[in-house]
C-alpha cells in the first residue's frame, strides 16, 4: 500500500510539474542580493562565493561572517579584493538566524536570496523561475537543494539517488494538497525583503528555515516552490555526520510542531506537516517489509509479482533513473535501494530526539556539519 500511495503521489505531482513547465523564467537581473551566513566555512566559502558572483541575477553577495574561529575571514577579505559584488560583514557569533537577519538589514535590494556557505548555485535561469513564482503572487519561493557530489563519498551518492524525487515531487504534492510546500530551504530560498523584516528569522530552533516557513504561513503569506531551480549542497561523508545532521533536523521538526501547534489541524498541517511526520517515522517498517516481501517473491521457485510489488519496483526504478540522469552518473540508479538506511535512521532518531522535541521542546546542541574543500566539480 505504501508503494502504491507513493506512486500515486509522484505521478500526480509529475503531471502538475509538466503542466507548469510552460512558464518561462523572468530574466530580471540586478534586483536580488544573495545573503550567505558563514561560520567556519574556510574549506568551501571561496567556491560558493565564486558561483554567486558570476550569476547575473545578483546585485550584491553579502556574506555575514558570524564569529568564525577558523580562516573564513581571511578567505573572504582576499576575495573581496577581486570581487566587486562581494560585501563582507563581520560580527560576533549570534547563530545562523541572527547572521541571516544581519544580511537582510544590510541589503537594500527588494529581493533577497538565501543560501549556505557550502552550496554551489549554478549560473543558469533557476533564479528566473523563482522570480516567476513571485510575479504570480508568492511572497517566498523555495528551490530544490540537491547533493553536490564533487569529492563526495558513498553516503552522499546514496542520498542523492532519492533526494531529487523526494524533494521535487513530494513538496510539489504538498503545495497542491496543503496549499504550501513543507519548507523553503535556507540553502535555496528567495524572499521579498520586506517579508523577512516583518517575520524575521530566529534561532529558537535548530531548523530556523522550517520555523520561518511555518511562521510565514501562519501570518498568511504565500509560499511556493520553483521546480526548476536547483542548488547543490555538500553532504556528510560519515555515518556519524549524517546521524548528527538528521538528529538536528528531526529534533527541530518536533520542536516546530510544538511551536506551531495551531497549524496542525489546518489544510497545511493535514496536507504537509503530519504526512511528513508519519512518513519519516513509520515508513521504515513498511519499506523494510516491502523489500523482504519482494525478495521472497523473486527467490521463490515460482515467482508471482503482485501489482503491489510491481509498483514498488517501478517506483524505485523511476526514482533512480531520474537521479542518474540529472546528476549525469548512470550508476547512481543502482544506489536507490540502499536509501533504506536513511529511512530506518530517521525512525530511530524520531524515537530518541523527535518526540522529546515535540513533547518537551528540547533539542540537542547544534553541531557544525563536516565540510570538505572540493565544492565545485
Amino acid at each position: 500500500m505504501f508503494s502504491i500511495i507513493m506512486t500515486i503521489v509522484c505521478s500526480f505531482a509529475l503531471f502538475y510539474i509538466l503542466a507548469q513547465s510552460r512558464h518561462e523564467p523572468l530574466r530580471a537581473h540586478g534586483y536580488i542580493d544573495a545573503i550567505v551566513p558563514a561560520y567556519n566555512e574556510e574549506l568551501c566559502i571561496e567556491q560558493t562565493v565564486k558561483s554567486l558572483t558570476v550569476n547575473p541575477y545578483f546585485r550584491h553577495i553579502i556574506v555575514v561572517d558570524d564569529g568564525s574561529t577558523d580562516h573564513t575571514a581571511q578567505v573572504l577579505n582576499r576575495l573581496k579584493l577581486h570581487e566587486p559584488k562581494l560585501r563582507v560583514i563581520s560580527q560576533d557569533n549570534t547563530g545562523k538566524g541572527g547572521a541571516i537577519m544581519t544580511g537582510v538589514r544590510v541589503s537594500r535590494a527588494p529581493l533577497v536570496f538565501l543560501t549556505d556557505g557550502d552550496t554551489m548555485v549554478p549560473n543558469d535561469d533557476g533564479l528566473g523561475y523563482m522570480l516567476g513564482e513571485l510575479k504570480r503572487g508568492a511572497d517566498a519561493v523555495g528551490g530544490i537543494a540537491l547533493s553536490n557530489l564533487a569529492g563526495a563519498g558513498l553516503l552522499p551518492h546514496i542520498r542523492a539517488s532519492t533526494k531529487l524525487a523526494c524533494i521535487l515531487l513530494v513538496r510539489t504534492f504538498q503545495q497542491i494538497i496543503g496549499g504550501h510546500p513543507f519548507l523553503v530551504s535556507g540553502a535555496c530560498g528567495l524572499f521579498k525583503r520586506k517579508v523577512l523584516l516583518d517575520v524575521p528569522f530566529s534561532d529558537r530552533t535548530s531548523v530556523e528555515d522550517l520555523d520561518l516557513t511555518w511562521s510565514l504561513i501562519s501570518k498568511g503569506y504565500t509560499i511556493r516552490q520553483a521546480s526548476r531551480a536547483f542548488v547543490y549542497s555538500q553532504e556528510c561523508n560519515s555515518l556519524k555526520g549524517e546521524w548528527l545532521r538528521w538528529r538536528r533536523w528531526i529534533a527541530g521538526y518536533g520542536v516546530c510542531m510544538r511551536l506551531h501547534r495551531s497549524l496542525l489541524m489546518t489544510r497545511f498541517g493535514l496536507g504537509a506537516i503530519i504526512p511528513v511526520f508519519l512518513t519519516s517515522f513509520l515508513a521504515s517498517g513498511l519499506v523494510i517489509y516491502s523489500i523482504f516481501s519482494l525478495l521472497a517473491e523473486i527467490s521463490s521457485p515460482m515467482p508471482h509479482l503482485t501489482i503491489y510489488n510491481l509498483a514498488w519496483v517501478g517506483l524505485l526504478i523511476c526514482i533512480g533513473i531520474a537521479s542518474a540522469v540529472h546528476h549525469r552518473k548512470p550508476w547512481l540508479a543502482t544506489m536507490t535501494p540502499l536509501s533504506v538506511v536513511y529511512v530506518g535512521m530517521s525512525s530511530i532518531i524520531w524515537l530518541i530526539h523527535g518526540f522529546p522535541g515535540f513533547f518537551a521542546g528540547t533539542e540537542p546542541q547544534r553541531d557544525k556539519p563536516e565540510r570538505y574543500a572540493n565544492v565545485v566539480a
